[in-house]
């Protein structure tokens, strides 16, 4: 393997972590805040995807339809928190399991009776397309860099939101300690539907930007949602900087995984053998990496609190 085609590779891993940061980052959030295991959160990424896809098509627009899946997700988020999950926080993990699982049912039937089982699909913008040549002769696409570039301002939004906004202490004080808060007079119901449409609203986002490279199909949030808790794992609980930097090592473990192990396994395997063997190892690798760190940080990187 050549040092420019490892450079590109992990320039994927980071633009593959962003986006995981998009998501994990609203997770956490609602999880570290509010103490709820969200299973429907894969479904605001599809509902982002969705919204920008109808509306990019309706319109020609893409970055309209980019704002679409901010706003869909959001609204969407706080439907679902003022009529479904606020009568779930005081009750069992369980409840909250089942109850959000449903409505991961009730979204994808949804959406598919409004659009159908088959993907749609979005092309890049123009204003997006084609490639830059990096330092070192790298040709990289400008989207992916986009991508890149759109969960760095996230991530220091979200570092500014949460460490130097009023908002931001009733947020961090909302995980320390609802019910001091919500005796010092702070609106603990209005705080949970604005953190819970934010993590939303990301998820949504986050959709419709990795929407853009891949298709847009019913159930698409699914196998993201799984990727999403095991950076929380990793980063711990209600953490925005372990969000961060679990997102990272997920994105950069796999994409990395995925294209050196084949390679490794090359010089003893037949090429299909290989490609199989390398594909299947490198899928488990970011589990292996969340039980490591799990063994010496049972709370994760900079978890406060054991899971």
């Amino acid at each position: 393997m050549t040092s420019l085609l490892l450079a590109e590779q992990v320039l994927n891993g980071l633009q593959f972590g962003m986006m995981l940061f998009l998501m994990s980052a609203g997770l956490t959030l609602v999880f570290g805040v509010m103490g709820l295991i969200n299973l429907a959160h894969g479904s605001f990424y599809m509902i982002g995807a969705f919204a920008c896809a109808s509306v990019a098509m309706a319109t020609g627009s893409w970055f309209l339809g980019l704002a679409a899946s901010l706003a869909a997700a959001a609204v969407a988020g706080v439907l679902v928190e003022l009529l479904v999950i606020r009568r779930l926080y005081d009750r069992d993990h369980l409840d909250q399991v089942l109850a959000t699982f449903a409505l991961i049912l009730v979204f994808s039937e949804g959406t598919r009776y409004l659009f159908g089982s088959f993907p749609l699909f979005l092309d890049v913008p123009a204003a997006l397309s084609g490639a830059v040549t990096l330092p070192g002769g790298i040709a990289y696409p400008v989207y992916r860099l986009a991508i890149i570039a759109a969960g760095i301002a996230v991530a220091i939004g979200l570092f500014w939101l949460v460490g130097r906004t009023r908002l931001g202490i009733r947020i961090r004080a909302g995980e320390a300690d609802r019910e001091m808060i919500a005796a010092l007079g702070v609106d603990i119901d209005r705080l949970y539907t604005i953190v819970f449409a934010l993590g939303a609203a990301l998820a949504g986002f986050a959709g419709a930007m990795l929407g853009t490279i891949q298709s847009v199909q019913v159930g698409m949030g699914e196998p993201v949602l799984i990727l999403a808790f095991v950076v929380i794992v990793i980063g711990g609980i209600g953490s925005i900087k372990g969000a961060l930097i679990g997102s990272m090592l997920v994105g950069l473990t796999d994409t990395l995984g995925r294209t050196l192990l084949p390679v490794a396994f090359s010089t003893i395997l037949p090429p299909s053998d290989a490609n199989a063997v390398g594909s299947a190892l490198a899928s488990l690798l970011i589990y292996v990496l969340m039980a490591g760190i799990l063994v010496f940080r049972p709370s994760g990187l900079y978890g406060g609190r054991s899971a």
